[in-house]
């Protein structure tokens, strides 16, 4: 493969594809029932603030109780799990990021700060974020941080607290930072990213996915076409041929699953890619009406569109709409 060469504005393409996708999918997060999607909230061009109730909410089937008042990680929010249809980020603003990219934009702000990477800081400052009242308004708080709590307010040494079977594609939006912003040594960059995310995120579908994921990155990041970057690494390229002719919702939704785990998601984002791939705000508007974990795959998306194509992949409302822009590295 022909070597090319990075630059800035691939990178923060790809930090602002992820935070646009992010939040043009928050208002619509986990939406299954597509119907009541559009009911609500019509086809998503823009940012847009969620409204009470959601349908497939799950939140009165959560439940997280700390086993110490030191790993409490929802604060007043906690008065609202256990409730028919609240909404999972119903307190956040039209054009604001949801938990897991405000802990990527933190993630961002700690690599630029420190222009290094260590594991046992990242986990210091997810913790004082996790359980300082006050550091975001979301109320949905996703399986993998309860599980790192329960185990943190059990005493359990910081890089033990996480998962090991993970599988869930929401966690590719904390390797993202950290792949991103080491770019320039590639093989570094991929090693320190998936050991980033088995922090939170292990067992080997994460690295699976991760890995596919990174090397993706890496190649457009550093300038091969998009189309080439997907159909040289990717596992799926008979499948994915087979259905670009197809209706997006049918694609994502009877082939794939719209649901969050790597086995569907994965696919289903780079299906979107490669149909999408002259056309990134298209391809957002239409991960966003898929429901599902939007948000999630969404987050996936967005780097690599705009890692494919710089900042021009994205209208100017959308970055000017932003509540808290990614910090692009120096």
């Amino acid at each position: 493969m022909e070597t090319k060469e990075l630059n800035k504005d691939r990178i923060s393409g790809a930090l602002y594809g992820m935070f646009i996708a992010d939040a043009l999918a928050m208002p619509v997060h986990w939406y299954y029932d597509r119907d009541a999607l559009k009911r609500d909230y019509g086809r998503v061009t823009g940012y847009l603030a969620p409204e009470n109730p959601h349908p497939d909410s799950i939140l009165w089937r959560s439940a997280y109780t700390p086993p110490t008042p030191a790993a409490d990680i929802l604060h007043d929010q906690a008065q609202y799990w256990g409730r028919q249809g609240v909404h999972y980020h119903q307190f956040l603003k039209a054009g604001e990021n949801t938990l897991n990219v405000k802990l990527a934009r933190e993630c961002l702000v700690l690599l630029n700060l420190h222009k290094t990477y260590s594991a046992q800081a990242w986990l210091e400052h997810m913790v004082w974020f996790m359980t300082t009242p006050g550091t975001h308004k979301d109320t949905y708080v996703e399986e993998y941080l309860r599980h790192f709590f329960t185990r943190y307010g059990k005493g359990k040494k910081l890089m033990d607290c996480g998962r090991r079977d993970e599988n869930h594609i929401g966690g590719l939006a904390l390797f993202l930072p950290v792949l991103i912003s080491f770019a320039e040594n590639r093989d570094d960059a991929r090693k320190t990213a998936l050991q980033h995310l088995a922090l939170t995120h292990g067992g080997p579908a994460m690295a699976l996915g991760g890995g596919l994921i990174a090397d993706i990155l890496l190649d457009l990041l550093y300038g091969i076409p998009l189309n080439t970057a997907i159909v040289s690494r990717n596992i799926y390229n008979q499948q994915l041929k087979t259905l670009l002719d197809f209706d997006d919702q049918v694609v994502v939704g009877r082939h794939f699953s719209p649901a969050c785990y790597l086995q569907d998601s994965i696919p289903a984002t780079l299906f979107l890619a490669l149909k999408y791939a002259g056309n990134p705000p298209e391809a957002l508007i239409a991960n966003t009406m898929c429901g599902g974990d939007n948000a999630g795959r969404g987050a996936v998306l967005g780097a690599l569109l705009g890692a494919a194509h710089g900042m021009s992949a994205w209208p100017e409302q959308w970055i000017q709409g932003l509540l808290n822009p990614p910090p692009v590295p120096d």
